[in-house]
């Protein structure tokens, strides 16, 4: 058995065979010519046919992905209209004299080149795409045929890299899954496969001649094994079968609201660390965001990422959940998440030291930068913003503070921001203590529960030696569960739980006995709490 590792595009597990994409030569010759205006008429006419080829495409992933992901292809149109990339194709036939074909594959290796060293990662997924209505242009220049996408049986495919287009008009009932030696986790057909839920991973070092042989795709942790072990093979069947389960529900429980026979409306959210999750998200039915990892954007950086960064982040996600709710953390930097570049001093007992807001109202510039892009994301979607690791009262009210300071200085400047929610995480035994202190100060709790139990039995969860002793149904996490829902009763305000008991099956009556309102889970797990909730009386 060989494992190769990449990164992932899509999650899931794919069990079959393999097919390498035979791609035809797409090699293209230098012809000099003597009438650069009839190979530029050329040109014009190859850019019309590949117009309307667009639009069919168009269409058809209008049925197969959605309309929003459609939109790629609008995307093509216009970069094959685009003024700098027309011009080029046309100086290029007129001073080198060379025909169409190879005047379009110049200019796509140059533009290609300068999307993928462009440090904005979606732009470097651009590259792909400038490849993608070149090799368009260049099948019509040439009168091509590609008839390597038709497949008989299910299969895995293999390929240098694949197109939006290529991706789209393959029979998705003979796709288990991708694997492509280039590419990029942000390029559309990344996306693309996100949406079709097959998976996918990307620049894994695949070698050639692959074809036929048997493999698995293991979209959790970035491996393809070729030829795998027996046993491999047992657990990849098992996981696969969970998957399978989680489809049958999809189908039952897509579009149905999560709220009990009595009329309870639970908001089911999912927790999501970066953009690329939102597509799981929406696939499987999330009503919302109920935690989006922000820190994940700064384990991403080499340095402090920028506010217009962060900003662009979070416009993002907000506008791809459509009005949906979309909460998000502040950093929760430190404990098992250290960032070299955040320069903190090594602790003898980091889980309980030098983290998340304590980082955030000692580094306050930090800070900063990150509720400004916060709350000008607001303006483009229903965020919320949340805050972990409170224990104090003035952690709440400095924090509160900063943002008003913030706000003050957008109003002044006339930049907009929205309306937004502000809530904490419920994370230790003080916060439940004090939580009649902290609610009138809030617009919700979110009750982080692998760190509350850790800290309410005294326990590491990452002590493996421990895991006797660890016991997130202890009947003391249960009560602090329960006084937190009925304080936040009290004051008026909504609580909801992020943390991995939000998505324990046994757990789901027990929390809406308590009066919690909103359970945030991973994307996987939400029909499976769906279907419990809807089965409440």
């Amino acid at each position: 058995m060989d494992v190769y590792m990449g990164s992932i595009a899509s999650k899931g597990i794919a069990i079959g065979t393999i097919r390498e994409l035979d791609k035809k030569d797409n090699t293209v010759r230098r012809i000099s010519i003597t009438d650069p205006e009839r190979e530029i008429s050329r040109f014009h006419k190859a850019q019309q046919i590949a117009m309307v080829q667009l639009d069919d495409l168009y269409e058809l992933a209008k049925k197969e992905v959605g309309d929003e992901n459609a939109l790629i292809f609008d995307v093509h149109k216009m970069m094959l209209e685009d003024e700098d990339y027309n011009e080029s194709i046309i100086n290029i036939i007129q001073t080198q004299k060379v025909n169409a074909e190879y005047a379009v594959a110049q200019t796509s290796d140059n533009f290609a080149t300068m999307f993928a060293n462009m440090e904005d990662e979606y732009m470097q997924g651009r590259a792909a795409d400038i490849r993608d209505i070149s090799d368009r242009l260049i099948n019509v220049l040439s009168e091509r045929e590609d008839n390597a996408l038709t497949f008989n049986t299910p299969c895995i495919i293999v390929a240098d890299d694949l197109s939006p287009s290529e991706t789209v008009q393959m029979d998705k009932s003979k796709i288990l899954g991708f694997v492509t030696r280039k590419g990029s986790v942000n390029s559309h057909t990344a996306i693309l496969s996100r949406t079709m839920a097959v998976p996918a991973l990307v620049g894994v070092p695949v070698p050639i001649k692959v074809n036929g042989q048997k493999a698995i795709i293991n979209g959790f942790d970035g491996s393809l094994s070729i030829s795998p072990t027996p046993e491999k093979i047992t657990i990849a069947k098992k996981r696969l079968a969970v998957e399978n389960k989680q489809k049958e529900l999809l189908a039952e429980y897509k579009g149905k609201e999560t709220i009990t026979k009595s009329g309870k409306k639970i908001n089911l959210y999912a927790n999501i660390g970066s953009v690329g999750d939102v597509g799981l998200a929406l696939q499987n039915d999330a009503e919302g965001i109920g935690l989006f990892r922000s820190e994940f954007l700064y384990l991403e950086q080499s340095n402090y990422p920028s506010e217009e960064l962060q900003f662009k982040t979070y416009k993002q996600v907000a506008e791809m959940m459509g009005g949906r709710k979309v909460i998000i953390r502040t950093m929760d930097i430190g404990a098992d998440k250290q960032i070299d570049y955040f320069n903190i001093e090594p602790e003898e007992n980091p889980a309980l030291g030098y983290r998340a807001v304590r980082i955030c109202l000692t580094e306050e510039s930090i800070f900063r930068t990150q509720l400004r892009a916060l709350i000008r994301a607001s303006y483009f979607g229903n965020i919320s913003i949340m805050v972990p690791m409170i224990t104090s009262v003035w952690e709440v009210e400095r924090t509160k503070e900063i943002i008003k300071e913030i706000e003050a200085n957008f109003t002044k400047k006339n930049i907009p921001f929205g309306k937004y929610e502000f809530g904490i995480m419920i994370e230790t035994p003080a916060a439940v203590m004090i939580a009649d202190q902290l609610a009138p100060l809030v617009d919700f709790f979110s009750i982080g529960t692998n760190d509350l139990t850790q800290y309410t039995i005294a326990i590491d969860r990452q002590n493996q030696m421990l895991e006797r002793f660890y016991d997130p149904h202890h009947p003391a996490v249960l009560r602090m569960i329960e006084i937190i829902a009925a304080t936040g009763q009290q004051y008026g305000i909504w609580t909801g739980i992020c943390g991995e008991l939000a998505a324990d099956e046994e757990l789901t009556e027990t929390f809406v006995e308590y009066g919690i309102n909103e359970l945030s889970v991973s994307p996987a797990s939400i029909f499976a709490i769906r279907k419990i909730i809807r089965d409440l009386d």
